[in-house]
């Protein structure tokens, strides 16, 4: 009887430390009802062009491009999140153009200026490898191939 009434107690345990620790591989997937803080359109519908940030609290904010994630991402303030800076920022996805899988944003490389549009027309697309985008410039024109961090406000796209 006294091992029946410890072992919830220790299951529990175990499943909280699990739910704790795990994170997963891929960003959490929209909901019907999520809606991008930038431009505020459901980003459910536009999976090929998804792009998350998931933040330290647990929050994962939704957009329906990579352009808009790179508004929010240098402007939080003008859309509500204040309280949100690098720090606050644990992942960044966004959807790679040919696989259309979940790649994470901060190793991507993004076209700038090519003829491909997205949910929102011209649109930052972003790619896995180098490869992958020198020849999307090749097939889609472009400007640039930018990594995350030389995204400059100057080159999304309006």
């Amino acid at each position: 009887m006294t091992v029946n009434r410890w072992v919830p107690p220790l299951l529990l345990a175990v499943v909280v430390v699990t739910v704790v620790t795990v994170r997963a591989d891929e960003p959490l997937r929209p909901g019907p009802r999520d809606r991008c803080p930038v431009c505020g359109m459901f980003v459910a519908g536009y999976p090929n062009w998804l792009a998350a940030v998931e933040l330290e609290d647990g929050v994962t904010l939704f957009f329906d491009g990579p352009k808009d994630m790179f508004r929010f991402l240098h402007d939080p303030e003008k859309y509500g999140a204040d309280d949100v800076d690098d720090d606050d920022i644990v992942a960044v996805w966004v959807t790679d153009y040919y696989t259309t899988r979940p790649i994470d944003g901060r190793t991507a490389l993004f076209v700038v200026g090519s003829d491909v549009t997205g949910p929102m027309g011209a649109e930052l697309v972003p790619l896995a490898t180098r490869e992958d985008a020198d020849g999307f410039r090749a097939d889609h024109g472009g400007d640039a191939v930018l990594a995350f961090d030389d995204v400059d406000p100057a080159d999304i796209p309006r």
